[in-house]
């Protein structure tokens, strides 16, 4: 078995001395500049404190090649997923082979200068093909997100680091490989177990890794996954958190906590090949691989590119190229006869398993019903009520479309007043002609300009549910995109209600209390929706309402009580 890399072999990483540091500041001026996406930032990050080790830099189109065919750099050395910087087309025509270029986070910081010595334009559906198993982005949610997110070209080459991407989330766990590594060396640990997730754990967790430390008398390296978009994420926040208090309930000096920046692809062998190395970097002796994890379709009843226990294999023959052992993830289980853990395996008949899915925990803290102690600790319990409480204490959007003079803006404004009367949550009134008044005055009535109009509706009020107000909007909203976009928006943060106003087009025009039909009629006007501007109708809404024979009262009462009867109000 190989011997792990002396903590002497990166103690920068890929960052420069300060005399050169400054020196590329300087000349950064005539640079070209390249803003990075966040995952891009993790790359980058991995690659400069060295947990992408032996990478030094974007893989050549050689390294590139090899590593769809074999999973190895040319070198012979295992590498599982290229790791390439994806650029667009025209920015690709800014630079040269033998280009330096400033590679730079959100705000403009320059972190480091990629040394350009390969440019090609990949066919990412053959890569997609040898990474996920599948060109089809129906098939597979990754391959969805590699088309969506990658850039037409690839440029490789060197880099140098001239400051790794700043953090101020729990920047004490943050550790780079030789800092961990030097951590290790001051507690005695030899045997250490790498463990990476990006799931809220539990009992079962804690069975399964106090189960695989005993056998092999290891200690644990517990690396969580920081989610892609920090910003207003309280998920990433309440995941560290009860992470804390999961270690905490572990021996003293066996469990370590630390922060890993590493995107995950979700391609199955690869990415548990992948996440093994890196372990192997912060010197782990062992890699604990979950196939359910690693594999977006373990859980579904659906044909799927990877063979079960296909990542534990591929792992495995890497062993002693890698230098560590591959470890089966053992499914726990409780049996309430025995009021304790079990391994799965020995299990006979799963009559006697107690469990609670994700689903069903999900249910319970938005009903506030009860956690039972075998299932997770109480310090979690409580965590996880502080960033998810109950129905009635969270976020809501109610999302009102329709044709013009279908009854939205008064649908809307009566409910501003019912939940002001209430007084249980700050409420926000968002009609469409207000946004369209103080949010997209520049805006025009082209299709472009009416989704973004609603993409920034839909901002607002994500906002106004990630604080736990309610926001109420009223806009016509005519394309499913766009609604389905707002949705996408608010749900990461509470409550999406869509209510369609479905009054027919003839009664919308006998109202007409902006004229705006008759002067479409008449041809004064164009772009109308119904009129010569389609509206697709909403297929998934929440809430129907026709208000041709129901009185605006009577609308009010049907979604209050649809509310109440989905716990949103008591």
């Amino acid at each position: 078995m190989t011997p792990h890399i002396p903590i002497n072999a990166f103690p920068q990483g890929l960052l420069v001395p300060a005399h050169r540091s400054e020196e590329l500041k300087v000349k950064s001026v005539d640079f070209p500049s390249l803003v990075l996406r966040t995952d891009q930032l993790c790359d980058l990050e991995l690659l400069l404190n060295r947990a992408f080790y032996p990478l030094s830099g974007y893989l050549a189109r050689t390294d590139y090649e090899s590593v769809l065919e074999s999973m190895q750099l040319m070198d012979g050395q295992v590498w599982p997923i290229p790791i390439c910087l994806d650029v667009s087309a025209s920015f690709k025509n800014k630079l040269d082979i033998g280009s330096v270029l400033a590679l730079r986070d959100g705000e403009g910081f320059m972190l480091a200068v990629l040394h350009v010595q390969d440019i090609w334009k990949p066919d990412l559906e053959r890569e997609a093909r040898c990474i996920y198993g599948t060109d089809d982005p129906r098939a597979h949610p990754g391959v969805q997100c590699f088309y969506k997110r990658t850039g037409e070209w690839y440029l490789g080459g060197r880099v140098e680091g001239i400051y790794l991407p700043n953090h101020f989330d729990f920047s004490e766990l943050r550790l780079s490989p030789a800092e961990t590594q030097s951590l290790f060396a001051r507690k005695g640990w030899r045997k250490i177990i790498g463990y990476t997730t990006n799931e809220f754990l539990h009992c079962s967790h804690k069975e399964m890794l106090l189960n695989a430390a005993r056998r092999d008398g290891a200690s644990i390296l517990l690396h969580s996954l920081v989610s892609e978009d920090l910003l207003g994420n309280a998920e990433h926040f309440s995941r560290i958190r009860c992470c804390q208090r999961f270690i905490e309930s572990f021996p003293v000096n066996m469990v370590h906590l630390g922060l890993l920046p590493l995107f995950v692809r979700g391609s199955g062998p690869r990415q548990a090949l992948l996440e093994a190395i890196v372990q192997k970097n912060y010197c782990c002796t062992h890699t604990l691989i979950d196939e359910d994890r690693i594999d977006p379709f373990k859980s579904n009843d659906v044909n799927h590119p990877y063979l079960e226990g296909e990542a534990l294999q591929v792992v495995s023959r890497n062993n002693d190229k890698l230098g560590l052992t591959a470890v089966p993830f053992s499914r726990m289980a409780y049996l309430e006869e025995k009021s304790q853990y079990v391994e799965m395996k020995t299990i006979a008949d799963n009559k006697n398993i107690k469990t609670i899915t994700t689903s069903e925990l999900k249910r319970r803290l938005e009903y506030d019903l009860h956690i039972p102690e075998w299932f997770t600790l109480p310090e979690i319990v409580s965590e996880l009520r502080l960033t998810y409480p109950p129905r009635s204490q969270r976020g809501l959007t109610l999302f009102i479309t329709g044709l013009s003079g279908a009854g939205k803006s008064t649908l809307a404004k009566m409910l501003y007043v019912k939940f002001m009367e209430m007084r249980t949550r700050p409420v926000t009134l968002l009609d469409g002609d207000i946004v369209r008044k103080n949010l997209s005055s520049e805006l025009n009535f082209s299709k472009e300009h009416r989704l973004l109009n609603i993409k920034r509706m839909g901002f607002v009020a994500s906002e106004i549910t990630k604080n736990r107000g309610i926001a109420i909007c009223a806009p016509i909203a005519p394309y499913e995109e766009a609604r389905r976009t707002a949705r996408e928006l608010v749900q990461k943060h509470g409550g999406f209600i869509e209510i369609y106003m479905s009054t027919p087009l003839e009664v919308c025009e006998q109202r007409d209390c902006k004229g705006i039909y008759a002067k479409a009629r008449a041809g004064i006007m164009t772009g109308v929706t119904g009129i010569d501007d389609p509206y697709e109708t909403p297929t998934d809404a929440e809430i129907v309402l026709d208000t041709t024979n129901i009185s605006p009262l009577e609308g009010v009462q049907e979604v209050m009580l649809y509310l109440e009867n989905i716990g949103y109000i008591v």
